[in-house]
């Protein structure tokens, strides 16, 4: 049997989560002198609702080794001999690394164990490591072997494509994942910077004027760049604005001729912390791209 566990950060609704019994380590958030395990004992929609009002910007922890280890020795006593474990980007977080950890101390602690465990350092960030989880889990329940799950992701990785705007630039600020001179001259204009993921680390790639301009960003990429062969469904992702996500499924349903399941899902507390209010975020896997950069 194949296990597939994450980190919290995956943002996967918790229908999801109980369908394919997906297990998570959760990251903790520290605020006003208190420390919360993301998804456990804060939900975002409470946090949502204090996030403006805290003096302090709110901090983030990795899940510890012990964590991991916990959540694998349980898989291990439920009969599981096989454990995918798909983990934000190393380049954003070290719970990749701590993943790592887990898995070499059990096996150190079980040396002559039959349990194959495979991390995968997903080079994604929220609903970007979400997506592999949910397309390994689908393809775990139509028959995909362990190998075939774990050179799925390793080939793919890579193509999920991230795009995430924010409504309030002072949390990248904060989080210095956006310079002040940005920021300054985004409010000004009414600049929202679009971001995606290169090479693990997030990055700014475009910036439009308003709301309707990013959504029709969104939905003009996604044409232009989804592939259409191994994209049978996409998540639409949000921190506290359901309806600037609904726009966005009905302009994708409208727009393009996608008829695929598109999920909208709530961003947690961990990601929430860095992005803010208002954010909203569009995942699916991307065409590849042949020797010259461009895509096929």
């Amino acid at each position: 049997m194949i296990k597939i566990m994450a980190d919290s950060t995956c943002d996967l609704s918790q229908e999801i989560i109980e369908k394919y019994d997906i297990d998570l380590a959760p990251l903790t958030i520290t605020f006003e002198g208190r420390t919360y395990r993301d998804r456990l004992d804060i939900k975002p929609d409470e946090f949502y609702a204090i996030i403006e009002e805290l003096p302090e910007e709110p901090s983030t922890s990795m899940p510890s080794p012990s964590e991991y280890l916990s959540i694998i020795n349980k898989a291990v006593k439920d009969g599981y001999t096989e454990i995918l474990c798909i983990c934000m980007s190393s380049g954003t977080s070290a719970a990749y690394q701590s993943a790592v950890i887990a898995r070499d101390k059990f096996i150190e602690e079980n040396p002559e164990t039959p349990v194959l465990i495979h991390v995968v350092d997903s080079k994604s960030m929220s609903h970007g490591s979400g997506w592999l989880i949910l397309k390994s889990a689908r393809l775990r329940e139509n028959g995909a072997s362990f190998d075939e799950l774990i050179e799925f992701n390793e080939k793919n990785k890579n193509r999920v494509k991230h795009f995430l705007s924010v409504d309030d630039l002072d949390h990248l600020i904060k989080s210095g994942r956006l310079s002040n001179a940005t920021a300054f001259i985004g409010k000004i204009l009414n600049l929202k910077p679009i971001m995606t993921m290169k090479n693990g680390r997030g990055a700014i790639v475009a910036k439009e004027r308003g709301r309707k301009r990013v959504l029709q960003h969104y939905v003009t990429e996604f044409i232009k760049r989804n592939d259409t062969d191994m994209t049978d469904f996409i998540i639409i992702g949000y921190t506290s604005d359901i309806s600037f996500a609904e726009n966005l499924k009905h302009m994708i349903i409208r727009d393009s001729d996608f008829t695929g399941d598109i999920f909208i899902m709530q961003m947690g507390v961990a990601v929430g912390t860095h992005v803010g209010l208002g954010a909203i975020s569009l995942f699916f896997l991307e065409k590849a791209r042949i020797s010259r950069g461009r895509f096929s």
